[in-house]
């Protein structure tokens, strides 16, 4: 199947960044491509903070998740967003991308996604964004920031989980 074939029927292949460019990773990188979604922000389709879209066949991986989670707008950024900010070069560390996307990095995001449904509020969404630019590095960098980058896929997960 060609990347086009794959678009046009809402695939995703996790760690594939082969059809991505120079620019594309700069915009990725700095989030930039993100900016068109203001506009659904505007219309009223979505929200700064919320669950991330996600497509098809990875939302069929998971039904009964995400029927708690699409009671809510969708948003831009979210924990899960925070956490798995270099989530693309995770994936294109490891063997097999799909498996871990699929038995690590999603189940992740949909406690946290479930999590946020359960518990949103305007304070928190307010934390969320202040980390989100945080993480754009329009604050400065801790020291832990730096050791977590260094962590294994795994040990990302078991951090995420403790809430750190």
């Amino acid at each position: 199947m060609t990347l086009f074939e794959l678009a046009a029927e809402g695939l995703f292949q996790p760690g594939n960044v082969s059809r991505v460019t120079s620019v594309g990773r700069f915009f990725r990188k700095s989030k930039l491509d993100e900016l068109p979604q203001l506009i659904n922000v505007l219309i009223g389709d979505m929200s700064m903070v919320g669950p991330r879209p996600e497509v098809a066949n990875w939302v069929a991986v998971y039904p009964d998740a995400w029927d708690i989670i699409l009671t809510v707008r969708p948003g831009i950024t979210d924990n899960a967003s925070i956490i798995f900010q270099d989530e693309e070069s995770i994936l294109a560390e490891v063997d097999d991308p799909e498996q871990v996307y699929r038995q690590v990095i999603l189940p992740r995001k949909l406690e946290l996604y479930i999590d946020y449904v359960g518990n949103h509020s305007l304070f928190g969404d307010l934390m969320i964004i202040l980390r989100t630019l945080k993480v754009l590095r329009l604050y400065e960098r801790k020291p832990e920031d730096t050791i977590r980058e260094s962590f294994s896929v795994q040990e990302r997960i078991e951090v995420s989980k403790r809430g750190a």
